[in-house]
């Protein structure tokens, strides 16, 4: 059986595990104080074109979502997020367990426009009988694979500085997002447009671990402090720098994150030959097919996939997740197994 349900089912890339070896002896200083994880921030301030950026590398990203969130927000305050939102759909209640209100809003697409926040902003403002919206959840690439442009993400910077706002991008699936055939939006962009994001290493090669990233240092200039509270702040931080000094000194995150979307992009267009139709448009390495329930019961003996949303009696909408390591020899099995699934109908 082979695994299309997400992007972390290896391991990690060979450089990393190379690196890790190269380097397990070096005695290196603690907490993320060591030189490879110092490089790599170098890096990422140069990738982004923002000296002035605050990084930290961590482990997971709800644990990302959770720090940032609780960091950045008094008690009171709420976040606004797309009802496909990670931070509302799969994260356990993990921010409303530290005391901060999700406020969702309906999206078809997974993103969020500056007209449903304001209907938000509209709908709270009964102080003090009501939470403040002071933060806005974005994920690129989004829970449903669709991505954001330069201009929406224009729009939607322009609208949270105009309104008070915080604006915050989940990159779990950032790689897959800059590297979508259709992407006119850079890191530097990224970085000029939100005021704190992550880059996700998790599902782009490494073992595990994402990168922080406040555009603005005084945003939350304790924020060490939040990660030794919070244990998040790994006495041996030098196995999350060494992970992504070996995904961005060479551009490998870039080149990994392109693969996964080559063999999602060669299975959206089977899949289009066969004649079926998408949840949403494929662009990223998660890809929405609807498929009718007898082909999707047979493919099911070769390949585990998640079947996401029932569209009617006949067809669901599958979800498949390629990955940095998925081999196109496996691809072109499935291919050759749809379609002549589809013409046994």
């Amino acid at each position: 059986m082979y695994n299309f349900r997400n992007d972390y089912s290896e391991g990690a890339h060979p450089n990393i595990l190379q690196k890790l070896i190269e380097t397990n002896l070096q005695q290196q200083p603690g907490y993320g104080e060591d030189e490879y994880s110092l490089q790599a921030k170098q890096i990422l301030q140069q990738k982004i074109e923002n000296d002035d950026a605050a990084i930290y590398f961590v482990s997971g990203g709800t644990q990302t979502n959770l720090l940032v969130i609780s960091a950045l927000l008094k008690i009171h305050e709420a976040v606004i997020s797309a009802n496909t939102g990670h931070i509302f759909s799969h994260e356990t209640g993990a921010i409303e367990a530290v005391g901060h209100r999700i406020i969702t809003v309906e999206s078809s697409n997974g993103k969020l426009q500056p007209e449903a926040i304001q209907n938000v902003l509209k709908e709270y403002t009964l102080r003090p009988h009501v939470v403040k919206p002071r933060m806005v959840y974005i994920s690129n690439a989004t829970e449903i694979g669709s991505i954001y442009n330069k201009a929406e993400l224009f729009e939607l910077s322009a609208f949270c500085k105009e309104n008070n706002l915080l604006l915050f991008m989940d990159g779990a699936r950032l790689g897959n997002a800059l590297m979508a055939e259709n992407s006119d939006v850079s890191l530097a962009d990224i970085s000029q447009l939100t005021d704190v994001f992550y880059i996700g290493g998790t599902k782009n090669g490494a073992l595990l671990g994402e990168s922080i990233v406040f555009n603005n240092q005084s945003l939350v200039p304790d924020f060490d402090y939040v990660l030794k509270q919070k244990g998040a702040l790994l006495a041996k931080g030098r196995l999350l720098g060494i992970q992504f000094l070996e995904l961005f000194k060479d551009d490998l995150y870039f080149q990994l994150a392109n693969h996964a979307n080559t063999m999602a992009k060669k299975i959206a267009d089977a899949v289009k030959e066969c004649g079926y139709l998408f949840l949403t448009d494929p662009v990223t390495n998660q890809i929405f097919p609807i498929l009718p329930k007898k082909v999707i019961e047979q493919l099911e003996t070769k390949y585990l996939f998640y079947q996401w949303k029932e569209i009617d009696a006949e067809n669901t909408a599958i979800r498949l997740i390629t990955s940095w390591a998925t081999n196109e020899e496996i691809v072109n099995e499935f291919i050759t197994d749809l379609k002549e699934i589809s013409k046994k109908l």
